[in-house]
């Protein structure tokens, strides 16, 4: 059993060298071979950082706005207490 372990492996390895060749040839003709133009990518990449600069400008209002009503609740708060007192 001992002499027919180093077969078992031969076919193991040498399908894991044609899997890792045929991997490695189908990520480079999707490279090379896309159908998508760079300058439409870059146009898109473009578009959405304008996309992306928008949105948290969004945030950063959505948050301030955020802020000042915690504020103005703690204020009113503080102002019932008063009166409660």
């Amino acid at each position: 059993s001992t002499a027919n372990a180093p077969e078992d492996d031969a076919p193991n390895r040498y399908s894991r060298t044609d899997r890792t060749t045929y991997s490695r040839y189908s990520r480079d003709s999707n490279s090379s071979g896309s159908s998508i133009p760079s300058n439409t990518l870059e146009k898109r990449i473009e578009e959405l950082e304008r996309e992306l600069a928008k949105e948290r400008q969004e945030n950063a209002r959505l948050m301030k706005m955020t802020q000042d009503k915690e504020e103005l609740i703690g204020k009113l708060k503080e102002e019932i207490d008063l009166l409660n007192r």
